[in-house]
């Protein structure tokens, strides 16, 4: 019984690595996320821009960072809190970014 239990366990952990490597958040990928992405985010409801500290309060995320995490991490943050807990506030959010040091990119909530 022990026995079956361990090879499940490991065959869970190899296709959940498996199913990582072809998705873009990577959550159960063990390796880590060989990339550096900077980012910027900026959030306006009712017309006007949040502060740096008022970002950071909202995601509990800062506005301007490096991370080397898959950036699909922080676009799942910025749109379950959006979908969730600021769903009422309707607010417009831009992620600038850049992956690697390459050309920027933009993501925005909610999606156009």
């Amino acid at each position: 019984m022990r026995r079956a239990l361990g090879i499940a366990i490991l065959l869970f952990q190899l296709g959940a690595i498996a199913y990582a490597r072809f998705v873009p958040s990577r959550y159960f990928c063990w390796a880590p996320y060989d990339a550096q992405n900077e980012y910027v985010i900026e959030v306006v409801i009712n017309g006007r821009a949040l502060s740096d500290s008022e970002i950071r309060a909202r995601y509990k995320k800062n506005a301007r960072g490096i991370d080397n995490r898959a950036l699909q991490h922080v676009k799942d943050i910025l749109a379950g809190y959006e979908t969730s807990y600021g769903a009422k506030d309707e607010a417009r959010v831009t992620l600038r970014y850049r992956i690697n040091g390459g050309e920027e990119q933009l993501w925005k909530w909610p999606p156009e």
